[in-house]
Order: structure tokens, then sequence, then C-alpha cells
């Protein structure tokens, strides 16, 4: 049995759609922004993100075993010259995209920031 009513129009659905967002207070929520030409710097900046959270965290754990005196001096030293280079790197890839420290740490809302502040 064939239906009688005519389809919607692609701008019917997008008015519906933002109608049923408003009634349920879902319409003030911050959308994301996906422009074409800022693709790959967000890109960069979520991936940068996700190394600087690793990089503070295996930070923390070479201070714990330094201040344990599990590391060899060799070892201390591999680990201190890693983590600068490490760190010189990710701020070559922020001057690249244009990108400051602060901007890699995500508000994560009622949780807070994902990083540190230093």
């Amino acid at each position: 049995m064939e239906s009688t009513e005519p389809e919607p129009e692609p701008s019917d659905l997008a008015d519906e759609r933002t109608h049923a967002e408003t009634e349920t207070g879902r319409g003030n929520r911050t959308r994301m922004d996906l422009d074409p030409d800022t693709v790959e710097r967000d890109l960069v900046k979520l991936v940068l993100t996700v190394i600087e959270l690793l990089r503070q965290l295996m930070e923390r754990q070479a201070v714990r075993r330094f201040d344990t005196g599990d590391l060899t001096e060799d070892q201390e030293e591999r680990i201190g010259l890693t983590l600068m280079l490490l760190e010189d790197r990710m701020a070559e890839l922020r001057d690249r995209y244009g990108l400051r420290a602060e901007d890699l740490n995500l508000d994560l809302g009622p949780l807070g920031p994902l990083l540190p502040r230093d």
C-alpha cells in the first residue's frame, strides 16, 4: 500500500529537528563546527593532545623511578634526553600548526581540564 503523503523536504526535516531540540532542551548545546579549512589543524590538535597527555604521564613515571632509585645513571640520562627531545618536537609541531600549549588542554566539562595546569 502506497503512502499518499508527500516526502518531506530536507529543509522541513531540519526545521523539525531544530524544533525538537529546542523543546527537549538540547538546542542550546554547542555543536561541532566542521570547517573543511580547519580539519587538518583540528586533527593535529587532537593527536597532539593525546601525545601530550602520554608525555606527561611518562614524565611523572620517570620522576617516580628517579626518586626511588630504580634506574641506573645511564638510564636516567637516556630518559631525560628522550623526554626533552619529545617536548622540543611537540613545541615545533604546535608552532607549525599555530597552536599554544594551552590549546591542547581539552575542557571535559564537569570533570575539569584534561591536562593538569602547570
